[in-house]
């Protein structure tokens, strides 16, 4: 039987609208977001990462959504319709896809806040007595109606979700706020060059993560000032938190594991490093971030598809998959594939092997081939023979982009030009 704050926190996520902002582009992920916004590009074999903040949200009980796009939305859309596009008759659950119309202005989207200004008669319309505002593009898995509930006992205007940070991680990359002893807010900097220290933790400071809760007429109140102040970018972290630190009820929610107090799996996977590192932590034998949790699970968008099958036992050639996650519709055909993970309808052929990459859905690889520390964007046909991986000027003189820490990109677009060459 449930207990009263059960129902405390059932009640107020009843009351809340969500806002996923997924119009980012994503550039430092380079030619991986050429044709499909950052929440759209697939991760962990068979989701997107706008699923993630989608999935936390049903598992809350936060069931109004709205979904921001912009840059290049057309399969995030398509992602949204085909699996997320389920809604109660009565409207009291749903995922609208709210794409940039220039509903008040003659502009796009030009910030976060212009954002959620542009679509406010749409939140307006659902009257919520609490406004959660997400970033599209983290994976992790978060109860917001723990975060909710904390924003309504402390009488807040506003709260921000936060997490601690390496300074010379979140410096130039994450807005940076200083709280007091009862959590309140009362200096905030976005992305500054150097962050506030926590005091007694020399190193680390208190970053945003870009979700917020608001009390849903002071938001509108602080959209309509800021809409009027014509040097404003519009932003939340530039403009909205600073003007309204002093005298309002402005507060941080620490994101921890409520059994444990730990830091639970955030990543932000803006670059390809980050990106080619947080898919192959899924491949550890206990990953941090579980995907088999039944009573939190991640849901998606996915094809009716075969099996996994993994052919061919001789000596000769033999399928094997060893330290890998292999989604359905993966034929491993006479390849070794080791610590790598394989998305949707992945075929590997004789010959091949493939170590520590991601191969995204619908890539096969040629016969012959070796790949190391590599991600292949979806849909790229690997010729016979090709080695990519192992040498990084020949990698560079075939077409292909090598990150800093050596981690290589193909997509299908490279391999055009290099076959035509």
């Amino acid at each position: 039987m449930s207990n009263n704050r059960d129902r405390f926190i059932s009640n107020i996520t009843k009351e809340t609208y969500a806002l996923i902002l997924a119009g980012g582009r994503g550039s430092r992920l380079h030619e991986l977001t050429d044709w499909r916004a950052k929440p759209a590009v697939y991760f962990g074999g068979k989701f997107r990462i706008i699923d993630f903040p989608l999935s936390n949200c049903i598992n809350s009980g936060v069931r109004r959504i709205g979904v921001a796009t912009q840059y290049k939305s057309y399969s995030l859309i398509r992602h949204l319709n085909r699996g997320w596009g389920d809604a109660k008759a009565d409207g009291s659950e749903f995922v609208d896809v709210l794409p940039a119309s220039q509903r008040n202005s003659e502009d796009w989207y030009v910030g976060t806040a212009d954002a959620v200004y542009q679509n406010l008669d749409i939140i307006r319309s659902e009257a919520p007595k609490y406004v959660l505002i997400l970033s599209g593009d983290h994976i992790y898995r978060m109860d917001y109606g723990l975060l909710i509930a904390q924003h309504v006992e402390k009488g807040a205007d506003m709260t921000v979700c936060c997490l601690e940070v390496p300074t010379e991680e979140a410096a130039g990359a994450f807005g940076v706020m200083t709280v007091d002893t009862n959590h309140k807010v009362i200096d905030f900097h976005e992305k500054p060059a150097v962050p506030n220290e926590l005091p007694g933790k020399p190193g680390i400071c208190l970053a945003s993560m870009g979700n917020y809760v608001f009390t849903s007429e002071f938001l509108f109140e602080q959209l309509e000032k800021d809409c009027c102040k014509s040097a404003s970018s519009h932003d939340f972290g530039h403009d909205i938190i600073p003007s309204i630190i002093q005298g309002n009820n402005v507060y941080s929610y620490s994101f921890r594991d409520p059994d444990n107090g730990s830091q639970p799996y955030w990543r932000d996977v803006g670059t390809l490093d980050s990106f080619w590192e947080a898919n192959m932590e899924l491949v550890e034998p206990q990953p941090q971030l579980n995907l088999y949790d039944k009573d939190w699970p991640i849901w998606t968008y996915q094809e009716q598809l075969s099996p996994a099958k993994f052919i061919f036992d001789n000596d000769e050639r033999r399928g094997t998959a060893l330290d890998c996650t292999v989604s359905g519709g993966c034929i491993v055909s006479g390849s070794t594939i080791r610590k790598s993970l394989l998305f949707s309808n992945v075929h590997t052929h004789s010959h091949s092997l493939i170590e520590q990459s991601v191969l995204m859905r619908g890539c096969d690889i040629g016969e012959y081939c070796k790949l190391r520390r590599v991600i292949i964007d979806s849909e790229c046909k690997v010729p016979e023979g090709l080695t990519i991986g192992y040498d990084k000027e020949q990698d560079i003189a075939n077409g292909f982009r090598v990150t800093e820490k050596g981690i290589t990109l193909v997509t299908r677009g490279m391999l055009a030009k290099l076959n035509e060459s």
